[in-house]
């Protein structure tokens, strides 16, 4: 497993395992804490596992969590996604930069999300599993939701938008979800 860092975002990871495949499939490390720990970051931080299924067309986000933030490790262990992450950490270098990528469950590629930043997905496959790897409790409380289509973010969903939650539906935009935080 190799750890790389993601230049648009400081402090975001990608971990790209190494698979050993043959007649039956294949097997691979989806976690290494030697590797975690040696891009700076505390393997034992993270408390909570927890796993989302979607459809194709659906879209999860943008959330981010107020207060100390969340960090996770994101990865698509079946299906495909496009995931976006966007840095809202104001003294951050790469700060309302957006990145994205596909991650699959044929790669098991995992994303590294800083906390502060904000994070969303659209499954590209009629079934997409994706597995989350969350540093706090969750506490709905905190939860803080971005409009998908903010025109001051441009991001170029892949597909049409097949279904969301009413949170996610109805999110402000960035600009006003930030004056919210900031109060």
């Amino acid at each position: 497993m190799k750890a790389t860092e993601v230049p648009a975002i400081d402090g975001a990871y990608l971990f790209e395992p190494t698979p050993y495949a043959d007649e039956r499939g294949f097997f691979c490390r989806t976690f290494d804490s030697d590797v975690v720990r040696s891009v700076g970051l505390d393997p034992h931080a993270f408390v909570q596992d927890s796993l989302s299924r979607s459809a194709r067309g659906v879209l999860r986000g943008l959330h981010l969590r107020s207060g100390d933030g969340e960090a996770k490790l994101v990865r698509c262990s079946y299906g495909k996604i496009f995931d976006v992450v966007v840095d809202l950490r104001k003294d951050s270098p790469t700060y309302r930069n957006v990145a994205s990528f596909e991650l699959s469950g044929e790669t098991q590629v995992t994303l590294y999300v800083p906390a502060g930043c904000a994070h969303g997905f659209q499954a590209l496959t009629e079934t997409a599993d994706t597995a989350y790897r969350i540093d706090r409790p969750h506490d709905p409380a905190e939860d803080v939701t971005i409009a998908f289509d903010d025109p001051e973010l441009a991001i170029a969903w892949p597909l049409p938008v097949t279904s969301m939650s009413q949170r996610d539906r109805e999110a402000p935009s960035l600009a006003k979800a930030l004056l919210h935080q900031e109060s």
